[in-house]
């Protein structure tokens, strides 16, 4: 489902650390599959400041650290069983690889989705010394730089010492390469913006690293995400209908 291709060829910029946008990830019957189907159950509310960081947002497991299949996968769409089991795929991490030029082979993975309702935001950091790289992928149809919950590549620990912004938009993503400089954020989404910010964070972590997200004897109770934008699943539907019916004919 996802286009290695458009990975393995691209590079990394080296300004202010190692990084790299790639869009087009999917084709659009692909993007609106997904689009459409993008899991609201399993999630946990997210908020507090770590002492670097402030940050609030709903999280849900999608592969849990070092797994080989997709967490609740019995609630998952056909779609999203299919992007699952592609980021799972040799293939994949041979393109991260490539794209990287780090040793991810023995690389825990975890992935996890996320949504950004009005008022989230995740401030300015350096992830965790234990993960390596990051890829993050975004799940909205369409999304107003205004309405915030961008990506920012940051020259510093300032909000505003931006690089540029990324759109939360279904094809986007960034590679993001763990260093002492690596600063980025999410800025807060607007309280009144209608739309939740999609995403999905797959990160590879050191040999030995335990789950931040999801740590060790869990106990968090999980609900329903039902906050999330109505038009968005309205506009993957018809679309996915509609190639559908068009591949019938």
């Amino acid at each position: 489902m996802i286009d290695l291709d458009v990975i393995g060829r691209n590079t990394l910029a080296v300004e202010p650390y190692q990084w790299a946008f790639i869009n087009q990830l999917f084709s659009r019957r692909d993007a609106a599959a997904l689009v459409a189907s993008y899991p609201r159950d399993h999630f946990k509310t997210i908020r507090g400041h770590d002492g670097e960081k402030g940050y609030e947002y709903e999280a849900r497991s999608l592969i849990h650290m070092g797994a080989d299949t997709p967490s609740f996968a019995e609630d998952l769409s056909s779609a999203w069983r299919q992007l699952a089991a592609g980021l799972l795929s040799k293939q994949y991490r041979d393109a991260m690889t490539q794209l990287t030029g780090l040793a991810l082979a023995a690389a825990p993975m975890e992935v996890n989705l996320f949504h950004y309702g009005p008022g989230a935001w995740l401030g300015p950091h350096l992830d965790l010394k234990e993960k390596i790289t990051t890829h993050v992928l975004y799940f909205n149809r369409t999304w107003n730089p205004k309405s915030g919950g961008c990506l920012r590549i940051l020259r510093s620990r300032e909000m505003t010492d931006m690089v540029t912004e990324i759109v939360p938009i279904v094809g986007n993503s960034a590679v993001v390469v763990r260093s002492d400089k690596s600063w980025h954020a999410v800025s807060r989404v607007q309280e009144g913006c209608r739309k939740s910010r999609r995403s999905v964070n797959v990160i590879f972590h050191l040999p030995g690293s335990i789950s931040t997200m999801w740590p060790p004897g869990e106990t968090t109770p999980l609900h329903r995400y039902d906050a999330a934008e109505e038009s968005e699943n309205t506009w993957g539907q018809r679309l996915h209908h509609a190639l559908s019916f068009r591949k019938r004919e």
